[in-house]
């Protein structure tokens, strides 16, 4: 899946591609709890479990999944806080 161009911009980017599950999900709990409503927030995780453990969360925690990108090696995963 590709973020189209009308995507929010990127406030923050988690670096998370050193961490195994539960670590990017970890990391991207603590910038939501950080971060402010309308941040969007990239995660960049080569661990597989990411992208589904990560949009699973998203979900039950009431946050917008805006898109899963596959990059050089690795997945960007971007959340929108909603509150």
């Amino acid at each position: 899946m590709t973020i189209p161009p009308s995507s929010p911009t990127i406030t923050r980017t988690i670096d998370a591609r050193g961490s195994f599950c539960p670590g990017p999900l970890m990391e991207l709990i603590r910038a939501i709890r950080e971060g402010q409503v309308g941040d969007v927030i990239a995660v960049w995780s080569a661990d597989s479990g990411s992208r589904l453990d990560i949009p699973a969360w998203v979900s039950r925690a009431g946050h917008r999944l805006v898109g899963i990108n596959q990059r050089d090696g690795h997945d960007e995963i971007v959340v929108e806080k909603l509150h």
